[in-house]
């Protein structure tokens, strides 16, 4: 059901949708027609002139809209061509700037191939000169052993390692000695000695070096193999870690031509090195045994540590040991002087012996005086006792 109000008198009443849809058709049709009648009316006052000047309205404002519509589309072609420009433009731009690029790094690859070009000269300049020196130092060896003794070579040979040391490691090895090795209380000694400590004093290497070359004119070649025992003695009494033999003997043998050779199979840290080896195979023990420092800083504590123990243990020891000499002594002084003051004791009973013997012997002498008489000594001496009577 539909609620309608009346307009007049605003009273409310309900109808069904049939009644409700067949009003509003009504009320729809008549507004309909009434709006017809209406356009009727009012084109029925219009005369041909005020069509016509209508219709020149309609066709000036049809123009003048298709005029702005042409404007606008010449605006909007105007536009597009401005953005075609602009857009060739930047385009044409990004084209410049991709070529600019492009020429960039083709300039960059240029450059740097003549860089690596340079490069690469400059390696092969280099690697040419060293080849030259090598060659050069091979010419001057060759003609030192031609010219010089055995005993020159090897005194050469050391001061090539010398110069070597000098020249790259004393300056940037400040807590280290490299020295020749003059001692030879023991007979014989090495040619070098390489030590170095840390900053606290800890030496964490040590190096025997023995130096051995001879001429090719030598009648008899020796091997390296002939040096190794003789210079593991001089390590051991030098009290050296590694032995290192710098060797050219043996010149044409691979095994000792390919690099650093390792022989502590036959001695304990021994290795022989060809000359252009000398300063590599210091740093490498040396970097080695840096890595062992603090081990050997708490091996040295706790060796200090057992000293300390040891020490005291000795002191202990010798403390007993006087204290047991002196109380032996004394013991036996005091036994001595016990068995003196027995043997003493002994001496004087015998001497209280004989003289209670005597004391004795008087008392019996002294009974025998008293009880000796006139006529006891006369009783067989008669002209005696006739004498002592006359003269009475």
């Amino acid at each position: 059901m539909n609620e309608i109000k009346c307009p007049k008198c605003g009273t409310m009443f309900q109808i069904d949708e049939k009644d409700y849809d067949s009003i509003v058709k009504q009320i729809r049709d008549s507004e309909f027609n009434a709006e017809i009648k209406k356009r009727e009316e009012e084109l029925r006052k219009y005369t041909k002139s005020e069509i016509d000047s209508l219709k020149e309205r309609l066709d000036f404002e049809k123009k003048s809209e298709l005029s702005n519509k042409e404007l606008e589309i010449e605006r909007l072609k105007n536009q597009i061509k401005q953005s075609e420009i602009e857009n060739k433009y930047a385009l044409k731009e990004a084209v410049k700037e991709k070529e600019n690029k492009i020429v960039n790094l083709e300039n960059k690859i240029e450059l740097s191939q003549k860089e690596y070009q340079l490069k690469e000269q400059n390696l092969i300049d280099i690697h040419a000169r060293e080849i030259k020196a090598k060659e050069q130092e091979i010419e001057l060896y060759k003609d030192m052993k031609l010219k010089l003794s055995t005993k020159m070579v090897g005194e050469t040979l050391e001061q090539h390692c010398k110069v070597q040391y000098d020249e790259y490691l004393r300056p940037i090895l400040k807590n280290a000695y490299f020295e020749k090795d003059n001692d030879a209380k023991t007979g014989s000694k090495g040619d070098f000695i390489y030590r170095e400590k840390t900053e606290d004093g800890i030496e964490f290497i040590s190096i025997m070096f023995e130096m051995k070359n001879e001429s090719d004119q030598t009648a008899t070649k020796h091997k390296n193999e002939d040096f190794f025992k003789e210079l593991d003695k001089d390590r051991k009494e030098k009290n050296c870690e590694y032995a290192i033999l710098v060797s050219l003997l043996e010149k044409d043998n691979d095994y000792y031509n390919g690099g650093i050779v390792d022989v502590s199979h036959k001695y304990e840290k021994m290795y022989v090195v060809r000359p252009q080896s000398f300063i590599t195979i210091i740093n490498i023990l040396r970097n080695s045994a840096l890595n062992t420092v603090e081990t050997k800083r708490k091996l040295i504590e706790i060796q200090n540590q057992n000293i300390d123990i040891a020490n005291f243990e000795e002191k202990m020891n010798n403390f007993k040991s006087a204290f047991s000499r002196n109380f032996k002594l004394a013991s036996d002084k005091f036994d001595s002087a016990i068995d003196e003051i027995d043997k003493t004791m002994q001496h004087l009973q015998k001497i209280k012996d004989n003289l209670l013997g005597s004391k004795n012997q008087l008392r019996l002498a002294n009974d025998k005086a008293e009880d000796l008489t006139i006529k006891k000594l006369t009783s067989n001496s008669p002209s005696i006792a006739k004498q002592i009577e006359d003269n009475k």
